[in-house]
């Protein structure tokens, strides 16, 4: 793979707007910022570019939904180890765990707070985010 340098993020979210609110909050960082509409989209793309970290909407059109994607990554040995993020309007408790036993990482709620979306990034850009 040949890339900036730069650490890799890989957005997964259907809306476009908030795709591109969340594009605009990390592009502050140094990071080299991938998005996508749909999870198998999102899949071929984490084969390609190896992102260093996903952020993953669950609710999405298509014939799997985030909580699927998340299963199936976190089930992989080769991308199990890729911090994954739910971003997500499901915040229910149930939805929560959920998210989690798939194998979430993190469970962000949408409306989220862009700061807080960055000190969450960053924390498992330097290894010290929830594993």
């Amino acid at each position: 793979m040949q890339g900036t340098g730069l650490k890799r993020i890989l957005i997964i979210e259907d809306q476009p707007d908030i795709r591109k609110l969340v594009r605009m909050t990390l592009d502050f960082n140094d990071y080299e910022i991938h998005d996508t509409a749909d999870a198998e989209t999102g899949l071929r793309m984490v084969e390609e570019i190896g992102p260093d970290l996903i952020l993953l909407d669950i609710m999405m059109p298509g014939k799997m939904d985030g909580l699927a994607l998340c299963r199936l990554l976190k089930g992989s040995k080769d991308y199990c180890d890729i911090p994954l993020i739910l971003l997500t309007a499901r915040g229910q408790q149930a939805d929560r765990e959920a998210g989690m036993d798939a194998g979430a990482d993190e469970y962000m709620v949408k409306p989220f707070s862009p700061i807080k979306l960055i000190e969450v990034v960053e924390a498992f850009m330097s290894g010290t985010g929830k594993h």
